[in-house]
This record gives structure tokens, C-alpha cells and sequence, in this order.
């Protein structure tokens, strides 16, 4: 009787911002031969991610409304083998989790569910720093525990900081993790075989880094962190978008730790896509709007102590005259 084949699965983390979803794409349009099923997790109530993937032919599979690291383990293992069971099957699986999650509980799901453990084969934890903001998180408990559990960090948005910066930033990642494979990239632009297939999770190895973490135990975050989700039909005017979020970034930067949007701006064909992270901002076009599809806004804000309503009101300022119901969560 033939061994049943494991499916190799990477653990892709990061905190809020640093570039795990431009990784994921990179992974998803480059050239591997292989059929790559990818489980996207969010901090909030409004999707978006899925969205920010470019490469519709791949399987994305969306878990939201909650951390992948708590309320929604039980999802993830449920979805897992629910994918198993698939007649046409898949190569690998990346598993995308939201910037908050603390990777060790993800981990301990493959060695304590039997269906996982006989099914799946933990490639590595791969772990996305942002060179710019990590100084300003360093002290959180998630952003140490993913830098902590990485088999491999890529050291992102190097083009943003100095040299001097990105060598003192390389010796605290290596004081925190010896034996993790450190790459330096603008943009995760690296090539795909230094993250996918490289058999580098080691059991012994996260057993030392917290020796109880394949036992059960809760797993808290801070409290003031939450998210802000804005829903609303109608068409953005583009001047008045990009003024309220430049004053936006200049107020409240600070507490604002990653903002996304899918945007009807200016009735252009295509959706305008925007991300930002403190005080950065970025935005391109993305896919087409269907012709038969409803045109609607997402935006979704993660931060410490944000206010609903000046972010409801600010936006409700960005459309021409027509008055919007936006719903915030």
C-alpha cells in the first residue's frame, strides 16, 4: 500500500503591512509548475485581502472575523481538510495569516490534529519584516513571536532606509532568531524556491523557542488594537480622496497601523486599490469592474484607538454630493 503523499504547507507572516500579500502574489504569478492553494485569514469584519490577489485561477479561500491564532482555528482545520478531500487536488498551501496572529498557535494546529498531521508536512514559517515600521512594533509580543518562529525573514522595503539602518535591523532579528535564513528585498521581490519547498521547519527548534507551545492555552492580544470596516456604494471623487487621506496619515498615522480599500474612484473602469501602513501610502489600479457586478467601497483600518465616527465622517466626504450609507465594524 502506497504512502499517502504530504501536502507541503508554508506559513506566511508578518506584521500589519509588511508585505505578505505582495509576497503571496509574487508566489502566484511566477513561473513554478505547481497548483498553489492559498487560505487567506483577516483582522476584521469587511474582506479585502482575497481581493489584493492578483492571480484569479489560483484557489483562494478567505477566513475573516477573526485571528487565525484563536477564534478561527477550528476554521482552518475544518477548511484544511475540507481541501484534502478535493478530487483535483493541489501541490502546496499557503496559508496567509493576519498581521496579529502569533504564528505558534497556527503551528501547533498541524501536531495536534490527526487529520493535518497525517496529511500535511509544515514546509516553513516564513516570516515578512518591514524595514521602515517594525521599529515602531518591536515590542510587541506578535511582531517577536513571528520573527521568533521564522525558518525564513525576509528583511522588506530595504529601498525605504539606510544601510546602517538595515545592518542594525539584521543584528536584533539575528539575536532574536540564530538559525533563521535572512533575505533582503524591495517589494518581496525574491526568487520563489527560497521560500516554497525548503523542508526548513524544524519541530525541535520552535520546541525550544517556547517548550509548551503544543499545548492548549489561550492567546491574547492587545485590547486598544481593532479594526474599522466602511462599506458604501457610489463613486469616489479622486482629489478629495487623496486630500483626506493625506490629513488623515498626518493626525493619526501613528495609531493607524494598516489601511486597505477597493475603490470605485472617479466611475474609471477599473477598481482603485490602496494600501498604506503608518504614514505610507500607496495606490494602482486593480481588475476591471464586472459590467453585471454592483460597484461598492471597502476600506478597512487597523490600528490602536481608532475613532468610527471621523472615519466614517471623513469619508462620506470624499463622494461628489450624492449622501452615502456607510456601515462601520
Amino acid at each position: 500500500m502506497a504512502l499517502l503523499q504530504k501536502i507541503p504547507v508554508t506559513v506566511l507572516t508578518g506584521y500589519l503591512g509588511a508585505g505578505k500579500t505582495t509576497l503571496l502574489n509574487r508566489i502566484l504569478t511566477e513561473e513554478h509548475n505547481q497548483r498553489v492553494a492559498v487560505i487567506v485569514n483577516e483582522f476584521g469584519e469587511v474582506g479585502i485581502d482575497h481581493q489584493l490577489v492578483m492571480n484569479a485561477d489560483e484557489e483562494i479561500f478567505e477566513m475573516n472575523n477573526g485571528c487565525i491564532c484563536c477564534t478561527v482555528r477550528g476554521d482552518l482545520i475544518r477548511m484544511i481538510s475540507e481541501l484534502m478531500s478535493r478530487p483535483d487536488g493541489f501541490d502546496h498551501l499557503v496559508i496567509e495569516t493576519t498581521g496579529l496572529a502569533d504564528p505558534a498557535p497556527v503551528i501547533q494546529s498541524f501536531f495536534m490534529d490527526e487529520v493535518m498531521l497525517q496529511t500535511t508536512q509544515l514546509d516553513a514559517v516564513v516570516t515578512v519584516v518591514d524595514a521602515k515600521y517594525i521599529w515602531d512594533h518591536w515590542e510587541s509580543s506578535e511582531a517577536q513571536e513571528q520573527i521568533a518562529f521564522a525558518d525564513v525573514v525576509l528583511i522588506n522595503k530595504t529601498d525605504l532606509v539606510s544601510a546602517d539602518v538595515l545592518r542594525a535591523l539584521e543584528s536584533k532579528v539575528r539575536k532574536m532568531n540564530t538559525i533563521a535564513k535572512i533575505h533582503f528585498t524591495q517589494n518581496c521581490d525574491i526568487a520563489i524556491d527560497t521560500v516554497l519547498g525548503v523542508q526548513a521547519f524544524d519541530l525541535k527548534n520552535a520546541l525550544s523557542i517556547d517548550p509548551a507551545f503544543l499545548e492548549e492555552e489561550a492567546h491574547e492580544h492587545d485590547d486598544s488594537v481593532g479594526s474599522v470596516a466602511i462599506t458604501a456604494q457610489g463613486s469616489v471623487d479622486s482629489d478629495k480622496l487623496n486630500r483626506w487621506l493625506y490629513q488623515l496619515v498626518q493626525v493619526r498615522g501613528a495609531d493607524i497601523f494598516r489601511m486597505k480599500g477597493i475603490l470605485d474612484v472617479d466611475n474609471a473602469e477599473r477598481r482603485f486599490v490602496f494600501q498604506g501602513v503608518h504614514m505610507t501610502l500607496e495606490g494602482r489600479p486593480g481588475k476591471p469592474w464586472k459590467p453585471t457586478e454592483t460597484r461598492r467601497n471597502e476600506l478597512v483600518f487597523i490600528g490602536r484607538n481608532l475613532d468610527e465616527a471621523e472615519l466614517r465622517e471623513g469619508f462620506q466626504g470624499c463622494f461628489s454630493d450624492l449622501p452615502v450609507a456607510a456601515c462601520v465594524g
